[in-house]
């Protein structure tokens, strides 16, 4: 390796949102984070559906079966060939 041309890499605390703090090295010295292992709900487990302004039930009150509707049955293929003119 050739000398004096890389950086300093000295250790730097690391501060998350949570209170949670750890140390590591960094060019770029001491700094903070809003997300960490310990607080990110991907690493503990605990991940939250954000339903903003009830969003999720409007959409399955809009597109949920209305209570007098019947289901149309599908036509065949074959009775709708047979009702085609033929050319």
């Amino acid at each position: 390796m050739q000398e004096g041309i890389h950086p300093e890499y000295p250790a730097a605390t690391i501060h998350c949102a949570c209170g949670n703090q750890f140390i590591t090295r960094s060019t770029r010295g001491d700094f903070q984070v809003d997300v960490c292992a310990a607080c990110h709900p991907f690493y503990t487990g605990t991940q939250k559906l954000m339903d903003t302004a009830g969003r999720v039930d409007r959409f399955r009150k809009r597109y949920q079966p209305k209570a007098g509707a019947v289901a149309k049955p599908a036509a065949a293929p074959e009775a709708e060939a047979e009702k085609a003119p033929a050319t």
